[in-house]
């Protein structure tokens, strides 16, 4: 393609991003669906660009997509919202993990003719919801800070679960048994150290941070630490998405945490972000997730026709079973309004694509149909999420979600029925 022609068409996608962003305050239709749209329409319908072309930057630019999304979704989550919001985003976490791998266990072993380690795995690889979706939509819908913390954890903390029980149900179909303490101790460790790393960083970047805005071109370097604590923790064998979290977490309490060192180090004197490099950081995750769900779209492989149905036999049976994880597992003190939009955000994203390869690249038997299903769910689920939000604002559907939700908060009629205007960005 020619690079004068790639190059108008990147600007005139940063254009339509911001377009679609303004869309989505007065139509209800999310900026998401239309970026995947556009990325179909390049991809599989038009064959323009393929994924092949991007080679192994994909999979790097979606890395970094994550990273930065949870590493700026954590300096707006204040440290009492944490203690507020952690039992109840672990709660909806475990319960929508274990509801969604059990079906789509089921279903990969009645449906597909899987064996029972590998539906298993296939469930695990789909259990949790992408934080790179979740992020950027509770943004725009303008949750509450709880609800909106809830969903960021929930998204953190079942990649972590989908990362070490997929792998562990890989590794039991290899030796024939499954090793249930290995699999519990590397899903603890891999939260504890992982949020240690993060913790610590924040520490020690909170006090080193006045001197890097001293540099000349220096407000990148707090995203080139972040980098770095991510691939450490990674490279150490544990969730480098939850060191990415717990340093957002950090570096946006640093009065809570600033306080309790200075009381034995008097001497230390960190420092959190300023609204300037907040603004930075902002608009680096729009750009992100304006090219993030463009490449999503063109992802989409569609020449395989049963594996395409199967995903969506999955991706629907995933959203179905989501109402009542949801009604089980969240509190009633959270907004209706809120609690109905949690209940059609079951979203699949980078974890499971990038687990959903391994199998076709060791061997397994049935790894390119479990690739391409798994591909097949991730992209309907986002849509599904999109279409889903539309419809409890313009249809009936939103009046069912209700129903279901009887009991729940509400503020006011008008949090209900009236949508608010979407922020500018994200």
């Amino acid at each position: 393609m020619n690079s004068a022609l790639v190059i108008a068409f990147i600007g005139a996608l940063v254009f339509g991003a911001h377009l679609f962003v303004g869309m989505f305050a007065r139509t209800r239709i999310p900026d998401v669906l239309l970026l995947i749209v556009i990325g179909l329409l390049l991809g599989p319908v038009f064959h323009l660009v393929t994924p092949a072309q991007f080679g192994s930057v994909g999979p790097v630019f979606t890395t970094v997509t994550l990273v930065f999304l949870l590493f700026e979704s954590g300096t707006e989550i204040p440290i009492g919202t944490l203690r507020s919001t952690l039992g109840h985003a672990l709660l909806l976490a475990s319960v929508n993990f274990i509801v969604t791998m059990s079906v789509v266990a089921l279903a990969a072993w009645k449906l597909a003719h899987l064996g029972p380690m590998i539906s298993l795995m296939l469930g695990a690889v789909l259990g949790g919801t992408s934080p790179a979706v979740v992020i950027p939509m509770s943004a725009q819908l303008k949750l509450e800070r709880e609800s909106s913390a809830i969903l960021f954890l929930e998204s953190a903390i079942g990649d972590v679960f989908s990362i070490v029980i997929a792998l562990g149900f890989l590794d039991a179909h290899k030796a024939g048994n499954v090793r249930w303490g290995t699999m519990a101790g590397t899903l603890l460790a891999s939260f504890l150290i992982a949020g240690l790393i993060g913790g610590l960083g924040a520490i020690f970047w909170s006090n080193l941070l006045s001197r890097m805005r001293t540099l000349q071109n220096g407000m990148f370097t707090t995203a080139a630490f972040v980098f770095l604590l991510f691939g450490v923790a990674e490279i150490l064998g544990y969730s480098g998405a939850i060191a990415a979290l717990v340093f957002g977490i950090g570096l946006g309490n640093v009065a809570w945490h600033g306080s309790l060192l200075s009381r034995k180090f008097p001497t230390l004197a960190p420092v959190g972000l300023n609204q300037r490099e907040k603004a930075f950081f902002a608009e680096i995750v729009f750009l992100l997730k304006t090219f993030f769900f463009v490449y999503i779209g063109l992802s989409i492989q569609i020449e395989k026709m049963p594996w395409i149905l199967f995903g969506l036999a999955v991706a629907g049976m995933i959203f179905l079973v989501r109402i009542p994880v949801v009604r089980f597992s969240v509190s009633k003190s959270i907004r209706k309004p809120d609690a109905c939009r949690m209940a059609a955000m079951a979203p699949k994203g980078l974890a499971a694509a990038v687990l959903a390869s391994i199998p076709l690249q060791q061997g397994v038997p049935a790894g390119e149909m479990i690739q391409s299903s798994t591909y097949a769910v991730v992209a309907f689920s986002i849509i599904l999420t999109s279409i889903l939000i539309f419809l409890q604002d313009k249809t009936f559907v939103g009046a069912l979600y209700r129903l279901i939700f009887t009991g729940y908060n509400i503020d006011s009629e008008k949090s209900e029925t009236a949508p608010e205007e979407a922020p500018a960005h994200r």
